[in-house]
């Protein structure tokens, strides 16, 4: 592989895995705009699959492949389980969060402070390839702490490629602040350092390196695409999802011939009442349609009657009616009718 970017990797573009958003009814309405680009689960405390609900956790629907579960953990064994467990109910991947700055996920001692033990990383994911058939990848931060080294990042991932077999990395080009910061601030206040990512793909040629963090809009993506091999998106993805179609058009274009399969544009009328049938279907089975509501209500944004819209289906007052009846009363709404 060439020093520049890979055109058709499997991790071209990718939507994040962000906590209380992309789970399985985002993920759903994620791939009603787009059938290619890479879903992640959110991020799934290994402990909550060996102590609580397996199934609450990594159910999925079918349609949302290719899709990700990533993992938080530090021990090899449970981790190897986790990964047991992902390739047990079909995902095509598995990935260890190695830069979630979250007080609570310090406590777990995981997340982003695993990038001080590159050794305990490449244990874990020993242990992971060990036990499944899946790729197994990290997400990680350019460093941690206000000082920004790129010999850090380096030793960090040439360890745990060399001996923990990863060659999928996913890279957030942030240094993560474990004092002092938020988990919102975050994700806004270190800065982007995205020469240090392009640098770790020339270092690292052999390599699958991603880059995530401040990717905003489709002239981002394609001016990232030469210098990695892919781009992961995070919050744009979430609250202006009608770009996933853009996204989706523009990947295909970067396909190789023989994959680019046809693809119609869905209209937002179309997206929206298969999301009215899924909400029905999940609504039968006992889940509260505004729940899975909320992730949609990006939609309409910069279209007329956008804000009424949004209104109707943020209305909990509404929440005993059926997801069609609240369809009927949002389309008027937008439409600036008398509902």
């Amino acid at each position: 592989m060439s020093q520049s970017g890979q055109a058709g990797s499997a991790w071209r573009l990718s939507v994040a895995p962000m906590m209380d958003w992309t789970d399985r009814h985002c993920r759903y309405f994620h791939r009603l705009l787009s059938p290619h680009i890479r879903l992640y689960t959110e991020m799934v405390s290994i402990g909550a699959l060996e102590f609580g609900d397996v199934a609450r956790h990594l159910d999925f629907d079918a349609c949302e492949h290719p899709l990700a579960l990533q993992l938080g953990g530090s021990d090899p064994a449970a981790l190897a389980r986790g990964a047991q467990l992902a390739q047990r109910w079909g995902y095509d991947e598995v990935n260890l969060n190695c830069g979630c700055p979250s007080p609570r996920v310090q406590r777990g001692a995981f997340g982003a402070c695993l990038m001080e033990d590159a050794k305990l990383v490449a244990d874990c994911t020993i242990a992971m390839r060990g036990a499944c058939d899946l790729p197994v990848t990290v997400k990680h931060r350019i460093g941690l702490g206000r000082e920004v080294s790129y010999g850090v990042m380096r030793d960090f991932v040439g360890t745990v490629a060399l001996r923990g077999g990863v060659s999928v990395f996913i890279v957030h080009a942030r240094n993560a602040w474990l004092e002092g910061l938020s988990p919102k601030d975050n994700r806004e206040v270190p800065p982007l350092r995205y020469d240090l990512v392009y640098q770790l793909k020339r270092d690292f040629p052999e390599l699958t390196v991603v880059l995530n963090g401040g990717v905003g809009s489709l002239e981002d993506i394609t001016a990232h695409w030469p210098h990695v091999d892919g781009v992961m998106i995070g919050r744009q993805a979430y609250h202006h999802p009608w770009d996933l179609t853009l996204w989706e058009a523009t990947l295909r274009t970067d396909l190789p011939d023989d994959a680019a399969l046809p693809w119609a544009c869905p209209t937002r009328e179309a997206v929206e009442e298969a999301m009215v049938d899924y909400m029905a279907r999940q609504q039968a089975r006992g889940d509260s349609w505004p729940r899975i509501a909320r992730h949609m209500l990006g939609l309409w944004n910069g279209t007329p009657g956008a804000r009424r819209w949004r209104q109707v289906w943020s209305d909990h007052r509404l929440r005993d009616w059926t997801p069609h009846q609240v369809w009927r009363h949002a389309h008027e709404a937008r439409l600036g009718r008398a509902a």
